[in-house]
C-alpha cells in the first residue's frame, strides 16, 4: 500500500471531514504526503498544513480545478502549488462565480419535477457557500428520501440527462494549466476514467494537456478499476505523463477508496513523487 495520498478533499469544498480531520485521518492510515486538493478553492491548506506539522506528514498543497474540454467536464488536479499566488487565486474566483449560478439553475430544474426547496438544503450541507457542488445537493436529496445514498442520487437525478443536470463552462484548459504553473505547481489530470469519452478522444485531451505543459494523470485513484489503472499506466507512458495516486476521498460513508488506502502502481510507471518528491520514496 502506497504511504500517500495526492487527492483529497475537505469541508472546505464537498468533503466531510475539516483540513484537520482529514489530516488525522491520514496519519491514522500511516500516510507520510498528503494533498489537499478541494474543489476550486484552497482555503483549507494552512489548517491542514498546521495539524500535518503536528503528525509528521508532509502536506502538499493542491487544488482541483474544474474544466471544460469539447464540452467534458474535466478536473485538473494542481500539486505543490502556492495557495497564496495571485494569478491562481484569481482563476479560482472566476471559477466560483459560476458555481452559484449553476447552483441556482439546479434548484430551478430541481423544483420543476417536484423537489423543492433544493437550493436552501445544499447549502445547510455546505460548509463553505461559495464552493456549493452537485455533492451538497446529493446530500439534501439523500436526508429528503429521495435516494438511498450519494451515489444513487447522482445516477437518478444529477448525472447528464437527468433532473436535476445543468450543463455549465469551467475554466477552459490551457487557463487552469496556466494557474497551476504560475503558483509553481504542476498539472494531473484526476481519474481519466471517470469521464466517459472515448479512445480516441482520451488520447486527443492526453495530448493537448501534455502540449500545454500539464505533467499527469492518476493512475491509481478511487475512481478507477483494476484494469484501468493498467489502461492508464500504459497512455502515462505512451505520452510521456507522469502516474498520480490519489483516494479523491470525501468522506467515510461516500468514497469508493478511504484516504490513503491506495494500492501500488502497475510496474513501470514513472511516478510524480519520484520526480518531484523523491524524499516521500526513501
Amino acid at each position: 500500500m502506497l504511504p500517500l495520498d495526492l487527492h483529497t478533499h475537505s469541508t472546505i469544498s464537498d468533503g466531510l471531514l475539516s483540513p484537520s480531520d482529514l489530516v488525522a485521518r491520514a496519519a491514522r492510515h500511516g500516510v507520510r504526503a498528503l494533498a489537499l486538493t478541494d474543489h476550486d478553492d484552497v482555503g483549507g491548506i494552512g489548517e491542514a498544513s498546521a495539524t500535518a506539522r503536528q503528525f509528521g506528514i508532509k502536506l502538499i498543497p493542491g487544488v482541483e480545478i474544474s474544466v471544460t474540454w469539447r464540452n467534458h467536464t474535466i478536473h485538473i488536479v494542481g500539486l505543490g502549488i502556492d495557495p497564496t499566488n495571485a494569478a491562481l487565486l484569481t482563476g479560482l474566483e472566476t471559477v466560483r462565480s459560476g458555481r452559484a449560478e449553476r447552483a441556482e439553475r439546479m434548484a430551478q430544474s430541481l423544483a420543476r419535477v417536484g423537489i423543492g426547496s433544493s437550493l436552501e438544503g445544499a447549502l445547510r450541507h455546505a460548509r463553505n457557500p461559495r464552493l456549493l457542488s452537485r455533492t451538497h445537493f446529493a446530500r439534501f436529496l439523500v436526508e429528503q428520501g429521495h435516494a438511498r445514498d450519494v451515489k444513487r442520487v447522482f445516477n437518478r437525478f444529477l448525472a447528464k440527462g437527468k433532473p436535476g443536470y445543468v450543463s455549465h463552462r469551467w475554466a477552459d484548459l490551457d487557463s487552469a494549466a496556466t494557474w497551476i504553473r504560475a503558483a509553481g505547481g504542476i498539472a494531473i489530470i484526476a481519474h481519466p476514467g471517470r469521464y466517459g469519452i472515448g479512445k480516441n478522444l482520451m488520447r486527443g485531451l492526453l495530448a493537448e494537456f501534455r502540449d500545454l505543459g500539464g505533467s499527469g494523470i492518476e493512475v491509481v485513484t478511487g475512481n478507477h478499476t483494476q484494469a484501468q489503472f493498467h489502461e492508464f499506466a500504459a497512455l502515462a507512458r505512451e505520452f510521456g505523463l507522469l502516474a498520480s495516486a490519489g483516494s479523491d476521498f470525501h468522506g467515510p460513508e461516500e468514497s469508493f477508496m478511504d484516504v490513503g488506502r491506495l494500492p501500488e502502481l502497475p510496474p513501470g510507471c514513472a511516478t510524480v513523487w519520484a520526480r518531484h518528491w523523491q524524499e516521500l520514496i526513501q
